[in-house]
C-alpha cells in the first residue's frame, strides 16, 4: 500500500494550494512532513505557472499542533538540535518565497503551527482557530522564528507577554493585536484564501516579487537604506515587458495579461 502524502499539493490555475496532511496527529511537524514540505516549497518555487500559495491543514481540527512532541521523545539531545534546524530553515525558506504566501489557519496553531503561520506573508484565520507561541509551558523556548517574527508583527512587549505566559489566543485576538489579517467563518476560510489569492496572481508577478522583496528587506533597516532597497527593486522592474503590459493595458482599457517577463 501506499504510504499517505504528508503534504498534498493542488494547483488551482496559477494559486497552489500546500496542505498539510496529518489530521490524525493535529498536522504536526514530524521529520517526514517537513521533508515533503521543503522539497514542496522548492519545486513551486521555480514554477513559472504559479503565482501564490495558500497553506492549510487538512480536517477541520487543526492548522498545526507545532512540532511532533512523540517523536521529539525519542529523540537524542542531538537529534533535537538537528530538528530545530531542519523546522527553522524550512520556516525561513518558505518565508524567503518569491511568491506571495497566505497562511489559512483552519484550526489549532500553537508553537510551530503559529510559528509556520508568521512565516507566511499573509495569515487568514477561521473564526474558531487557535493560536499561541505555547513552548516555555513546555520549558523550551520558540526555536523555529518565533521569538523574531512575532515581535517584528504586533511589537516587543505583546511579543513578550504572549511567550512568556505561554498563552493561547483567539482567532478575534490575534487580529487585534496584528497577528492575522482577517477572520472568517471556518465554511468559508479556503473561498477566502484563495479569493486574495486570486487577486493577488492578477498583478504583476514580477512587482509582486520585488514588493515582497522591499517590504521584507526594508523592514530590518532604517529609512534611508530601506528607499534604496525600493528604489532598486524599481530598477529591476523598469525593463520588462510586464510593465509595457500595464501601461499597455491602462491606455487600451483593458486587463492587463502579465506573463512575468
Amino acid at each position: 500500500m501506499t504510504p499517505t502524502k504528508a503534504v498534498l499539493t493542488e494547483r488551482r490555475g496559477s494559486v497552489a494550494l500546500v496542505t498539510l496532511n496529518r489530521p490524525e496527529a493535529m498536522n504536526a511537524c514530524d521529520r517526514a512532513l517537513l521533508s515533503e514540505l521543503r522539497e514542496t516549497l522548492v519545486d513551486l518555487r521555480f514554477d513559472p505557472e504559479i503565482r501564490v500559495i495558500v497553506v492549510t491543514g487538512a480536517g477541520e481540527k487543526a492548522f498545526c499542533a507545532g512540532a511532533d512532541l512523540k517523536e521529539r521523545a525519542g529523540m537524542t539531545p542531538l537529534e533535537v538540535k538537528r530538528f530545530i534546524v531542519t523546522i527553522r530553515d524550512t520556516f525561513s525558506l518558505l518565508e524567503a518565497m518569491g511568491k506571495p504566501v497566505i497562511a489559512a489557519v483552519n484550526g489549532v496553531a500553537l508553537g510551530g503551527g503559529t510559528e509556520l503561520a508568521l512565516a507566511c506573508d499573509i495569515r487568514i484565520a477561521a473564526s474558531g482557530a487557535m493560536l499561541g507561541l505555547t513552548e516555555t509551558g513546555l520549558g523550551i523556548i520558540p526555536g523555529a522564528g518565533g521569538t523574531q517574527r512575532l515581535p517584528r508583527l504586533v511589537g516587543k512587549g505583546r511579543a513578550k507577554e504572549l511567550i512568556f505566559t505561554a498563552r493561547r489566543i483567539s482567532a478575534a485576538e490575534a487580529l487585534d493585536i496584528g497577528m492575522v489579517e482577517q477572520v472568517v467563518a471556518a465554511g468559508e476560510l479556503l473561498e477566502a484564501a484563495m479569493r486574495m489569492a486570486e487577486k493577488i496572481s492578477e498583478n504583476g508577478p514580477l512587482a509582486v516579487e520585488q514588493a515582497k522583496y522591499a517590504i521584507n528587506a526594508g523592514m530590518e533597516t532604517d529609512l534611508a537604506t530601506g528607499l534604496m532597497i525600493e528604489s532598486r527593486c524599481y530598477d529591476v522592474i523598469i525593463p520588462t515587458q510586464d510593465r509595457l503590459e500595464g501601461l499597455a493595458a491602462f491606455r487600451e482599457k483593458r486587463k492587463p495579461l502579465y506573463r512575468g517577463e
